[in-house]
């Protein structure tokens, strides 16, 4: 309270079922003495499950360190009975739901006319949270695995074209961790038990708290025009937090401290110390000094939206970005490293023997791995960075801190930008010179270099990893721009949510059909997620009790959705395992086609009408095809060669006596159109499939041999 005659400035209480007593340990100071009436509320889940008012002085509710409030400091220690009839009230489920949602208001009044001297409200918890480091560890073992999986596809699909990383790939498991952390950054009231699960999942967009790393920040920030004084990570180790829906949020109405409920049986001591202007009184507890009671004091510091998810990291909101861009330059230097040294070691083996040619552009193509490395994460961050960066620009304050900002948004926007054009002017000019976009997925060197984009895309939906940056990058604007109006984040990002629904739904892009249902599910609990927190948004006034259930529906909604893609990591895993490389057996099968052709004789029937054609637009899974960009321009297209299917050869002139009779059939010159032998089949079908190829005919009217 302002101007209030008494101030508290620390209490603990815990309660003890077993014993069925309180142990209290307040302190505080008053200007002078104070006969008083005491009142006290508790309220579980927004409704008051409990008021009592009580003169501290009376025999049946004495409190001797209240009765009268001295003059100066002080500080009691000290146990009370309750009641059975009000220890049977307590339901059982409040000592083993994680994160109670409780609270406790005591209030102190003039005993002579009423008037209000002192109030504070704590919340109440047992002690029990799904807030633990093991949910962070599983999680990111989860996202280990599907890394692990993506890694191995990538390397038993090496010197092929056109290969698909298995769904759910490191791509969706991470992008779907950010979408849970981001879910727990709104302006809004969200329970306890569900801002602590979204906790969990922090790491994901590179919020890692590091007590050394902070401290560097704060003396860069210092160094810079930063602002310490409430806004440091000493600060927060100090400091009780206190969760609103917005800076606005009075400041009166909010407070907290340090109310715990234990419920192990306890030891407690009946006697009672009190400590008034540093003088003990009482027997059996230690004397507290200089005024102030054993237990340690916290300051309020009131948060919301994203400053109240950082800060219960213990990382300083004004921190956020620096925390970030350390982390992703310390991960960027590990890959680097993990790279080089690879290459070292390869290059050491080059030197005493041989090793996998599966090996060999990865010595030849050291930075292009780097930088397409590099460029993923780039693409993985991109949602997050957006919103770091936008927060740093509208809350921050060190000026070199914003211009980091500002330059590597800029950067990282560029980098985007560039891949999505020279992809978009590939596909548009050879759309244009040969009818399709095939290139993109049969080029060898185009796929090495831009596949990181489209790689999981149909042929016809490659484009689609555009609307996807500008997805993530609008999510990243309207959190970081709206934080402090709940309401306007929640819209925004319904909108965002349901317009990338509709396109995936419509569209149905990815390759495969679990990719498709995975990156379905995904998007339709992303959406449901929005709205379920649109019930935690203070404007809409809904009762705290259904958005305690609300809360509770969520974590088991966005759990199970984690836990089915962990299963499918699993099983892609397995499949990895005892399933034989499909890009290995294509190879396989195209050499031991190459090795019968060989073999192939004008009059063998795999050249003849005994062969079942196949159309065209049949060949679903046409193999890809390696060679230089000049000769796509002058590759024939079916309609060009379809017209001599039926056409009939023309007569052959009779051979002179001295000219040989040996041949059999007619060449294919004589036929209308020469015979290019290709490297192997699997390339001679992609580009004249079976049912361009002509039957032999025999040349029996051109037959003019000797009979013997």
């Amino acid at each position: 309270m302002a101007n209030s005659d008494i101030t508290v400035t620390a209490l603990d209480i815990q309660y003890d079922r077993t014993t069925q007593q309180i142990t209290f340990d307040v302190a505080g100071s008053s200007s002078k003495v104070e006969n008083v009436t005491a009142a006290l509320y508790v309220t579980a889940y927004g409704k008051q499950v409990y008021q009592k008012s009580f003169n501290p002085c009376d025999e049946g509710s004495k409190v001797d360190q209240l009765c009268p409030v001295p003059e100066g400091s002080f500080a009691a220690l000290g146990v009370q009975d309750v009641p059975p009839s009000y220890a049977s009230e307590i339901p059982s489920i409040a000592f083993n739901v994680p994160d109670l949602e409780g609270g406790a208001k005591l209030e102190l009044m003039a005993l002579d006319g009423g008037q209000d001297l002192a109030c504070i409200e704590s919340d109440v918890t047992n002690g029990k949270t799904v807030e633990s480091p093991a949910v962070s560890y599983i999680a990111v073992g989860v996202a280990g695995a599907a890394l692990l999986l993506t890694g191995i596809s990538a390397v038993g699909s090496v010197g092929t074209a056109g290969g698909h990383t298995p769904s759910p790939s490191f791509g969706d498991v991470v992008g779907w961790f950010q979408s849970i952390a981001m879910n727990g950054m709104l302006s809004a009231q969200y329970p306890p038990i569900y801002r602590s699960f979204s906790k969990n999942f922090a790491f994901s967009g590179g919020l890692i708290p590091w007590n050394s790393m902070q401290t560097s920040i704060d003396n860069f920030r210092r160094a810079t025009g930063g602002n310490l004084t409430d806004d440091n990570v000493q600060y927060l180790h100090s400091a009780s937090l206190v969760y609103t829906t917005g800076s606005n949020s009075d400041p009166s109405i909010v407070s907290k401290r340090a109310i715990d409920m234990l419920f192990e049986p306890q030891l407690v001591s009946r006697d009672t110390s009190t400590t008034i202007n540093g003088t003990q009184s009482g027997t059996g507890a230690a004397p507290a000094t200089n005024g102030t009671s054993s237990g340690s004091s916290k300051v309020t510091h009131i948060v919301h939206g994203i400053q109240g998810y950082v800060e219960q990291l213990t990382i300083p909101q004004a921190n956020t970005f620096m925390t970030v861009l350390l982390i992703f330059a310390i991960v960027i230097a590990a890959i680097a490293v993990g790279i080089l040294l690879l290459k070292v070691i390869l290059e050491t083996w080059a030197l005493f023997g041989s090793f996998p040619k599966k090996l060999t552009n990865f010595r030849k193509r050291y930075w292009g791995l780097l930088a397409r490395t590099i460029t993923n994460l780039i693409l993985l961050l991109y949602g997050v960075w957006t919103l770091y960066c936008i927060y740093q620009f509208t809350n921050g304050d060190s000026w070199a801190a914003k211009i980091l900002a500002g330059v590597t948004l800029a950067l990282f926007t560029a980098v985007l930008a560039f891949f999505t054009i020279r992809i978009w002017q590939i596909a548009k000019n050879f759309k244009k010179m040969e009818g399709d976009t095939a290139i993109l997925f049969e080029d060898k060197e185009t796929w090495r270099k831009y596949s990181l984009f489209y790689d999981n895309y149909k042929r016809g939906y490659w484009w689609l990893f555009m609307p996807a940056i500008v997805y993530m990058f609008a999510k990243g604007c309207v959190i970081a721009a709206g934080n402090g109006h709940g309401l306007v984040q929640t819209a925004g990002q319904l909108i965002i949510e349901s317009l990338m629904l509709a396109l995936v739904l419509f569209t149905r892009p990815f390759a495969t059909t679990a990719g498709n249902w995975i990156n379905v599910i995904i998007q339709v609990v992303r959406m449901l997620s929005v709205v379920c927190i649109m019930v935690f948004v203070e404007q809409l006034g809904i009762a705290q009790s259904t958005k305690t259930i609300t809360g509770v529906v969520l974590i088991a909604v966005q759990s199970v959705l984690t836990a089915i893609l962990a299963i499918l990591i699993a099983v892609n895993a397995i499949i990895v395992c005892i399933k034989e490389n499909p890009h290995r057996k294509q190879r396989k099968q195209a050499e031991r086609i190459n090795r019968d052709l060989d073999d192939l004789t004008p009059l063998d029937a795999r050249n003849s009408l005994l062969i079942d054609p196949t159309d065209y637009k049949d060949i679903k899974n046409p193999q890809p095809k390696s060679y230089p960009l000049s000769t796509y321009s002058s590759r024939r297209s079916y309609d060009t060669v379809r017209p001599y299917r039926d056409e009939t050869p023309p007569p052959r002139q009779p051979r002179g006596a001295d000219e040989s009779s040996e041949n059999l059939v007619s060449s294919a010159a004589d036929m209308g159109y020469g015979h290019e032998r290709n490297v192997s089949r699997e390339s001679d079908n992609a580009r004249f499939p079976s049912a361009m190829r002509q039957p032999t005919i025999p040349n029996v009217m051109g037959y003019h041999g000797q009979a013997y």
